[in-house]
C-alpha cells in the first residue's frame, strides 16, 4: 500500500505538470514522448512490456523432466523530468508486473526515484534510489535493449542492482581526438532496493572509472547492448569498479536484514563484503561485444557467537561438515568467488540479430555459490536469435537456448531434500518487447 500511495501521488503531480500549457515536443517509437511547458520545464514518458516464456529441461542418463513458466517479465513506466532550471532533473520508474529484477515474484514495484543536479557541465550529483555504478557493465543497460533474452548469470550472482544513496558522475574530454574519462563515486546504505524498514549494517562506498579512447557512442549506445545505430567508427569503453560494504546483512547487499549475526552483548556483528571487477563494451557496424569479470571477498568479525534464524530466534550452532566453524559458516551464506562473462552478437540490416554468450562461475570453498539448488553450475552456454521490428528498440522478439553444466551436482524443485544429482539443464526462452 505504501508503494501504491507513492505511485498515485507521483502520477497526480505528473498529470498536474502536463496541462493545457504544455505541448508535445517530440515522439519516437520506442524512445518515449516528450512534453515542454511554457516555463521551460520538460518531462518525458516512456515504458515497455515484456511477455516471457521459459521451458527448462533436466536430463541425465536415467531420466528426462521439464518445467514451464509463462509470465509478464517486465511492465515498466518511466518519467524523466527537467525543471525550468536545467541544472535540476529527476527520474521515477516503476515496474507493474509484480516480478522483481531478479525474476522472483517479490514485487519490487519502485525501481528509480531520484533527483539530480549538474554541479558543472562535467560533474553531476544524484540523490535517491537508482542502479549503482559499482555493478558490472550489463547493469548500466536498459532491459529492453539486451542482446539476449535475459541478463547473464554473473549479473544475477554478484550484482546488487539498485541502491539508495549519493551518486557522483563525471564526463571529461581528454584530448582533441575525442577520448573521454568518466569517473563515478557511490556512497549508499548498501541494503539494496526499497529498504523502508530499519537500516542495518554500515555504509557501502565504491566507484568506477570508464575510459573511452575513440569518443562517445552514438545515441547513448554505451548504455544499450545491440548496435542499433551501426556505429560508423569503432567505439570502445573499458572500466574498472570497486566497492566495500561495511557490515552486510544479506548475501550480496540486496536484501537488508535477511542474514544477521550477534556478539556476546546481543549486538549485531556483520561481515564486510568487498567486490571489484573489470569490463568492456565494443561496437562497430552492427557488431557488439561485452566482456565482464567480477571477484568478491569477505571479512568475518571474530566476535560472532550467535546467528538469527528466519523466525527471529537465535542459535549458537555454526556447523560446517559436522564441525563448529563460524567463519566458514558465515562465508557459506554469501556470494563469494569470481566470474566472467563474454558475449557478442551481430545485427543485420534486415533487423535480425545473432548472439552468443559464455558465462563461468567459480566459487570459493565456502560460498553460497556452492548451493546445489540455485548456483552450483559453473558453465553457461547461450545462443540467441532475434528480430527488431523497427529501426530501434521499439519492438522486438528474441529467443535463446542455454546449456547449463550440472556436473558438480544440482538439485531441482522436485528433489531439493535429496542428495544432489548430476543433471545438465537446457533452458529455452522467448521474450517479446513492446516499447512506446
Amino acid at each position: 500500500m505504501k508503494i501504491i500511495k507513492i505511485i498515485s501521488l507521483f502520477l497526480f503531480l505528473i498529470s498536474f505538470n502536463i496541462n493545457s500549457q504544455s505541448t508535445i515536443d517530440s515522439y519516437s517509437f520506442g524512445e518515449g514522448i516528450s512534453f515542454t511547458a511554457d516555463n521551460g520545464s520538460k518531462i518525458k514518458l516512456s515504458g515497455y512490456a515484456q511477455p516471457h516464456a521459459e521451458i527448462k529441461n533436466y536430463n541425465d542418463l536415467e531420466e528426462n523432466s521439464s518445467s514451464n513458466r509463462f509470465r509478464l517479465r517486465r511492465l515498466r513506466l518511466r518519467f524523466d523530468g527537467q525543471a525550468a532550471n536545467p541544472k535540476f532533473a529527476y527520474r521515477f520508474q516503476v515496474d507493474l508486473s509484480g516480478s522483481s529484477e531478479t525474476g522472483d515474484a517479490t514485487g519490487d514495484f519502485l525501481l528509480d526515484a531520484y533527483v539530480s543536479y549538474d554541479i558543472t557541465n562535467r560533474i553531476k550529483v544524484i540523490f535517491g534510489q537508482r542502479s549503482t555504478y559499482t555493478d558490472n557493465r550489463e547493469l548500466f543497460m536498459n532491459s529492453n535493449s539486451l542482446q539476449l533474452v535475459e541478463r547473464s548469470r554473473l549479473t544475477s550472482a554478484f550484482s546488487s542492482i539498485r541502491e539508495f544513496g549519493l551518486f557522483l558522475s563525471g564526463n571529461f574530454r581528454l584530448n582533441s581526438q575525442g577520448s573521454y574519462l568518466r569517473p563515478y563515486f557511490v556512497l549508499t546504505n548498501g541494503d539494496g532496493i526499497n529498504n523502508f524498514d530499519k537500516d542495518l549494517g554500515g555504509l557501502k562506498i565504491g566507484g568506477r572509472i570508464d575510459f573511452l579512447p575513440f569518443g562517445l557512442f552514438t545515441n547513448k549506445g554505451q548504455f544499450r547492448q545491440i548496435d542499433v545505430m551501426r556505429e560508423l567508427t569503432p567505439k570502445f569503453v573499458i572500466g574498472v569498479n570497486y566497492s566495500h560494504n561495511s557490515g552486510m546483512s544479506s548475501r550480496r547487499g540486496r536484501n537488508s536484514g535477511s542474514i544477521l549475526y550477534l556478539n556476546e552483548f546481543g549486538q549485531q556483528s556483520l561481515p564486510d563484503y568487498t567486490k571489484y571487477g573489470i569490463d568492456f563494451l565494443f561496437k562497430y557496424n552492427g557488431f557488439s561485444a561485452l566482456g565482464e569479470y567480477v571477484k568478491s571477498s569477505s571479512t568475518v568479525p571474530t566476535d560472532i557467537i550467535e546467528r538469527v534464524r528466519n523466525d527471529g530466534s537465535t542459535s549458537s550452532s555454526f556447523l560446517v561438515n559436522g564441525v563448529q566453524d563460524i567463519e566458514s559458516y558465515v562465508n557459506g551464506r554469501m556470494m563469494l568467488g569470481e566470474a566472467y562473462n563474454i558475449q557478442m552478437g551481430y545485427l543485420f540490416k534486415s533487423g535480425i540479430t545473432i548472439d552468443s554468450r559464455y558465462t563461468y562461475l567459480k566459487s570459493d570453498d565456502n560460498s553460497f555459490l556452492n548451493n546445489a539448488t540455485f548456483y552450483n553450475r559453473p558453465n553457461y552456454y547461450t545462443l540467441g536469435i532475434g528480430k527488431l521490428l523497427g529501426r530501434n528498440y521499439g519492438a522486438k522478439i528474441q529467443g535463446s537456448i542455454t546449456f547449463v553444466d550440472g556436473s558438480l551436482g544440482v538439485n531441482h524443485d522436485n528433489d531439493i531434500d535429496t542428495d544432489p544429482v548430476f543433471k545438465d539443464e537446457l533452458l529455452f526462452r522467448l521474450i517479446t518487447t513492446i516499447s512506446f
